[in-house]
């Protein structure tokens, strides 16, 4: 929101920079630069200079400047698709390296965390577009209705309508990149952790044939047992409205029935990956489990990788390892 510069002095902001990166912190000014981190999905953080005035960056420090000499990159861009609702959706888009359009490549629905988290040019050592790609597959990142950046009811929406109109942002943007020749349909998959890995769970039981694959960490499976174990009651009590025995609350009922992984688990028949921290206190061990037993006790395709000593992430190096060997191999058995 711009401030009117009349107001109690306070100058309208400006910005002050253009392009696709994230501009994470800053760490100083002298004179009229400042001294920032930066980052976008192809690059992990370096510092920066920045002139106020202009605008101008310049690199300063060159940690991974060895590493990208021998990396072959792929492209990230920037794709906009008509919601159900007739809004944009902004989704990111990555591409393997040596892209070849004439190709069709297995791709792949990112469902992000939050759930009013960002979906901007981050880089995560786990969540790494640019190694997906480099395994063979495009991903699809949509800005899904609960994101920051595209104003305040946009971010907001998402509370008390979990299952509804972001669903159908996921769904939108997955739909619409599949017409594109080089996509194969026959092989798409979803993946996601926290909320993303709610989105998981629930599409599992409302994708229509869409993706042949599911990959959901630390998601929530059961809204009713996440209320009662999550350390984080403000969520539940927000997001959802309150309480599930609450009768009388519209937004709950909905929200702890129809917007209820649990309610359309009798219609999962994809193979699906879960993975769980047993420390993780935010969305407890018993999501997890009960999610595998029922792809288990259905006869769906299922695997559980259990973290003992993680809580809601990954933060052990060799865990970490781990993780990575057994989300590429299951992307390998199943798309």
């Amino acid at each position: 929101m711009k401030v009117p510069s009349s107001e109690k002095g306070i100058k309208a902001p400006r910005q002050i920079t253009e392009g696709q990166f994230d501009v994470t912190s800053i760490i100083g000014e002298v004179g009229d630069k400042l001294a920032v981190i930066r980052r976008d999905m192809n690059h992990a953080n370096e510092v920066y200079s920045v002139e106020i005035t202009s605008g101008k960056m310049k690199q300063l420090s060159h940690v991974n400047d060895k590493v990208y000499a021998k990396t072959n990159l792929g492209k990230v861009e920037k794709r906009i698709t008509k919601a159900t609702d007739g809004k944009d959706l902004l989704s990111w888009v990555i591409y393997p390296p040596d892209f070849d359009p004439n190709k069709k490549y297995p791709t792949i629905l990112y469902c992000q965390g939050g759930p009013q988290g960002a979906l901007s040019q981050f880089y995560s050592f786990r969540w790494n577009f640019q190694l997906m790609a480099a395994n063979g597959y495009i991903i699809i990142a949509p800005n899904r209705r609960g994101m920051p950046g595209y104003g305040v009811e946009w971010n907001e929406q998402i509370s008390k309508d979990y299952g509804g109109q972001n669903m159908d942002d996921y769904l939108s943007a997955i739909d619409d990149i599949s017409k594109e020749s080089y996509v194969d349909t026959d092989r798409l998959g979803c993946i996601g952790a926290s909320y993303g890995g709610y989105s998981v769970f629930y599409l599992a039981g409302n994708h229509e044939g869409r993706f042949k694959s599911f990959i959901s960490h630390d998601g929530i499976f059961d809204w009713r047992s996440m209320y009662g174990t999550t350390e984080e009651v403000f969520f539940p009590n927000w997001d959802l409205g309150g309480a599930y025995w609450d009768k009388n609350n519209t937004a709950a009922q909905k929200a702890y029935n129809e917007f209820n992984p649990t309610t359309y688990v009798d219609k999962w028949d994809t193979p699906i990956l879960i993975i769980q921290g047993g420390k993780d206190y935010r969305v407890p061990i018993g999501q997890g489990l009960a999610a595998f037993q029922a792809a288990q006790l259905q006869g769906v395709k299922s695997k559980l990788v259990f973290f003992p000593e993680e809580n809601h992430w990954v933060l052990n190096n060799q865990n970490s390892l781990i993780w990575q060997r057994e989300f590429y191999k299951w992307l390998a058995e199943t798309l």
